[in-house]
C-alpha cells in the first residue's frame, strides 16, 4: 500500500523484477488488481478502464518509451490527447515545442529514426497532451546520456512546479532524477518495505 498526495514528485525505488512495472500498469488500468483497490482523487478505479482512467486526469508513459515508431512525431503526439475534443490541442502541441524545440524540428520525422533520448522526451510530451493531473514514468531515465538526464530532470521540475502536475516515477538506481522526489519508497517483491523523505536521499546514494 502506497500513497502519492497531490503535488507531490514520488519515486518507487527497487531492483529490477520487484514489481515497479506491475504496480504502474495496475494503478493505470492496463492490468486488474486481483486483490485490493486503487483510488484517483477519492474515488476506487480498479474496474474502470484504461482510456476511462486517462480521461479522468491520469497519464503514463511507459518503460523502454513505446513510442509508435512508424508515425510521425506531430501524430504521437496527437495520440496523446485523442480522447480530448477542445479545441486547444494544437495549442498544446506548441507548448510541447517550446519545452522541446527538437521536437518541433522534427515533427515530420517518423518516431522510430529519433535517438533514444529524443523518444523518451516524445513519449513524455505524448504523455503531457492528456493534460494529466497526476503523470507516472516508469524508468524515466534509463538508457539516457548525463545531458538527457538533467533535461528529463528539468522538464519534470517545470511539470510540478509550474504546471501543478503530480509526478510519481519508478527507477531502480537512484539517478538526477530522483532528486527531485519529495518523498522515495522502497518496494521489494511487490511489497512497500520503506519510505524516506528526500532530506535522507543522501545516506543512500
Amino acid at each position: 500500500s502506497l500513497n502519492v498526495n497531490q503535488g507531490e514528485i514520488v519515486t518507487l525505488i527497487s531492483a529490477n523484477g520487484a514489481g515497479k512495472t506491475t504496480l504502474l500498469n495496475t494503478v493505470c488500468g492496463v492490468l486488474k488488481p486481483k486483490h485490493g483497490e486503487v483510488y484517483f482523487e477519492g474515488k476506487p478505479i480498479s474496474h474502470k478502464s484504461a482510456e476511462e482512467i486517462v480521461q479522468m486526469g491520469m497519464g503514463h508513459v511507459p518503460e523502454r518509451r513505446q513510442v509508435f515508431s512508424t508515425l510521425s512525431v506531430l501524430d504521437n503526439l496527437l495520440l496523446g490527447a485523442y480522447h480530448r475534443h477542445d479545441k486547444e490541442v494544437r495549442r498544446d502541441v506548441e507548448q510541447v515545442f517550446e519545452l522541446f524545440p527538437i521536437l518541433q524540428k522534427r515533427q515530420k520525422q517518423a518516431a522510430g529514426t529519433l535517438s533514444g533520448g529524443e523518444q523518451q522526451m516524445l513519449a513524455i510530451a505524448r504523455g503531457m497532451m492528456s493534460r494529466p493531473k497526476l503523470l507516472m514514468l516508469d524508468e524515466p531515465a534509463n538508457g539516457l546520456d548525463p545531458a538527457g538526464v538533467v533535461e528529463i530532470r528539468e522538464l519534470l521540475k517545470s511539470l510540478a512546479q509550474e504546471k501543478g502536475v503530480t509526478v510519481f516515477m519508478s527507477s531502480h538506481i537512484l539517478t538526477e532524477v530522483d532528486r527531485l522526489a519529495t518523498r522515495i519508497g522502497i518496494i521489494h517483491k511487490g511489497k512497500l518495505i520503506e519510505e524516506l523523505d528526500t532530506d535522507k536521499l543522501e545516506q543512500l546514494r
